[in-house]
């Protein structure tokens, strides 16, 4: 890893810590337990397209263990860790199928991330119950995938014109 490379994936793991910490402190948009917009996600897409999966990968690491230290909530590392794992996997996948947009690949991360959280409260509640929402959570993840999408591309098309990437 060259020190520019290690320097985009300091500055976009800060990045991304930082926007998961403000979504934190707004109530959510839509009064439904669980649901997030995902602006750290945002981050996960511009990397996966502007320096590859495994840089991603690292930042998302980075991102998730640093949140659940800083916010001193192990609890919740299982359902980040799942959730973040599960998008990029997915994401990884779409991209590399060239018949998406930035827009579709967003999606596909956003409902895989829902069915990541829905997997670890099944795997911590010891119960196929959580199942039952996720019906409701891939609906949302619809529009949340889109925006994240949306941003994403206007952010890649600025880092391209800017030659960042």
């Amino acid at each position: 890893m060259t020190t520019k490379q290690l320097t985009r994936c300091a500055v976009l793991a800060s990045l991304a810590l930082a926007l998961s910490y403000v979504e934190g402190m707004f109530p959510p948009p839509v009064p439904l337990p669980g649901f997030k917009l995902g602006l750290a996600n945002l981050v996960t897409v511009f990397a996966l397209y502007a320096l590859g999966a495994r840089y991603a990968l690292l930042i998302l690491l980075t991102r998730v263990l640093l949140g659940a230290m800083f916010a001193g909530n192990a609890s919740a590392l299982l359902y980040s860790l799942l959730g973040a794992l599960a998008a990029l996997f997915a994401m990884a996948l779409l991209a590399r199928s060239r018949r998406l947009s930035v827009y579709g690949v967003s999606v596909g991360g956003a409902a895989a991330h829902n069915i990541g959280q829905v997997c670890a409260a099944m795997l911590t509640l010891t119960s196929a119950a959580p199942l039952a929402y996720l019906p409701v959570l891939l609906v949302v993840s619809l529009f949340t995938g889109a925006l994240t999408g949306l941003i994403a591309a206007l952010l890649l098309g600025a880092a391209q014109r800017l030659k960042l990437t």
